[in-house]
């Protein structure tokens, strides 16, 4: 059975969080985050407990007194970025009297701390992904004690699963969950399995009572979260399909969707389960990542080409109406143009709903770090292109399907780019505009598209 820290560790953040409250210092804070929706749940957790504490969030760095990157190692250009960041607050951090935190993957990295602590004194605060439930004692100790030295609290270890601590959700009618932590894969090319540590089941009993506590504050979308959520296992005898199951009969959910299943994983008892809900999304994302079986072995993702597309088939044959997006690493070590044709025979055959397509980048103390064969940059550039120009216009018709047919999507909330209409989701995921009153919100209604413009669909109410 999985840890779980501690209540009586948990009851003590709770009174951290409440000594800062009553310190009575208005203060702004401001969190960036990068990367996957995992960092953005981890995001919620640490809103949640400013909140607590009564301090106001606000956009931008310059107008707050703490600021948190909550960081991302996927890619090499997100710690470029980060980095840059760090550099323009130094010069408005004593304006501010601003405590500047570091958390997040980044911080699991060793070579980045010790790039922080030679070039970055700017930084007040260093912690990582298991440890993130004590901030409230790392930050009372910092707002204490001025003149402490730097705090750095980072764990080697895979950390324990936390329940009980504040979470400000950045919409009403959707929620994000995060099922387990970790990931016991090792794909040659990820960092994920250093920085987030082995995987770590929730219990379902948790995890039910907040989705039941969700449904009765008027949520209607919620989002299951794991690095490899079909390797969902909290005991012998339950699984990922289980836990779908039992999700399924919460009163008030209206949609059930996850993220990231891998197709090595993907059992048919959860295709069963899907196939008899009527809330399961039918968008599956089914991570490629590259449509050859020999880039694929190198990248140890444990399945082929064949393999893959028959995974596809089998769902699609249990589940006529699902429809599919992926993830693709372009230029991966050794990737030949004969292993690329591979990639976009795939991207064809399947007609995906989305692309998801990264140029492959190195990551530090990955074993793709020292395979031979790295592809120069303008051929992965090149390739890169070939695959958009595709996903593009497969994307384009894609599109073209719904326009003159009547959705039932969930109402969102105003769009970003105009006020004066509205954003909703379609069950296949597409954002529609519409125009309409602002008491849609949250609400499930029919849109007839009129029209498609390639990211999104304009719809009208009838």
């Amino acid at each position: 059975m999985i840890n779980k820290v501690p209540e009586s560790e948990i009851q003590n953040q709770i009174e951290y969080i409440n000594k800062i409250k009553t310190l009575g210092e208005k203060r702004n804070y401001c969190i960036n985050t990068m990367g996957c929706k995992l960092n953005e749940a981890d995001s919620e957790k640490l809103c949640g407990m400013l909140d607590s504490m009564g301090y106001t969030q606000v956009e931008e760095f310059e107008y707050a007194n703490i600021v948190i990157f909550n960081t991302c190692s996927i890619r090499e250009n997100a710690e470029e970025k980060v980095f840059g960041k760090l550099g323009e607050l130094k010069n408005i951090k004593e304006k501010n009297n601003m405590i500047i935190c570091f958390a997040g993957c980044m911080s699991q990295e060793p070579h980045v701390i010790e790039k922080i602590k030679k070039s970055y004194s700017q930084v007040d605060i260093i912690f990582g992904t298991h440890n993130l439930y004590k901030f409230p004692e790392m930050l009372y100790n910092k707002l204490t004690n001025n003149n402490q030295k730097r705090i750095v609290d980072v764990w080697d270890i895979d950390g324990e699963i936390y329940e009980g601590l504040p979470i400000k959700r950045q919409s009403k009618t959707q929620a994000s969950i995060i099922i387990m932590n970790g990931c016991n894969n090792f794909c040659s090319y990820c960092i994920v399995p250093y920085v987030r540590g082995r995987e770590r089941s929730r219990q379902p009993e948790d995890i039910l009572f907040e989705v039941n506590e969700l449904a009765k504050d008027g949520c209607k979308e919620i989002l299951l979260l794991g690095q490899n959520v079909n390797s969902y296992n909290p005991r012998e005898g339950y699984s990922f399909a289980n836990l779908l199951a039992d999700l399924d009969k919460i009163d008030g959910i209206d949609i059930i969707k996850f993220t990231s299943p891998h197709p090595k994983d993907f059992k048919a008892d959860v295709i069963d389960v899907i196939a008899n809900s009527k809330k399961i999304s039918r968008v599956i994302h089914l991570p490629l990542q590259s449509g050859s079986s020999k880039v694929l072995q190198s990248m140890n993702r444990g399945y082929t080409k064949e393999e893959y597309l028959d995974l596809a088939k089998r769902i699609k044959e249990k589940i006529p109406d699902a429809l599919f997006t992926t993830d693709i690493i372009v230029g991966f070590p050794g990737e030949t143009e004969e292993d690329f044709e591979d990639t976009l025979d795939v991207v064809r055959k399947m007609d995906y709903e989305q692309v998801f397509m990264f140029i492959y980048s190195v990551r530090k103390g990955t074993r793709a770090e020292k395979m031979e064969g790295h592809i120069p940059e303008d051929i992965k550039s090149e390739r890169f292109n070939r695959l958009k120009a595709l996903a593009d216009g497969m994307l384009e018709e894609s599109m073209n399907k719904y326009v003159g047919t009547t959705q039932r999507v969930l109402v969102e909330g105003e769009s970003k780019t105009n006020k004066d209409m509205l954003t909703a989701r379609t069950s296949s995921n597409k954002i529609v505009n519409f125009e309409g009153p602002k008491d849609l919100i949250g609400k499930e209604i029919e849109l007839k598209i009129v029209s498609q413009h390639v990211w999104y669909l304009k719809g009208i109410i009838e």
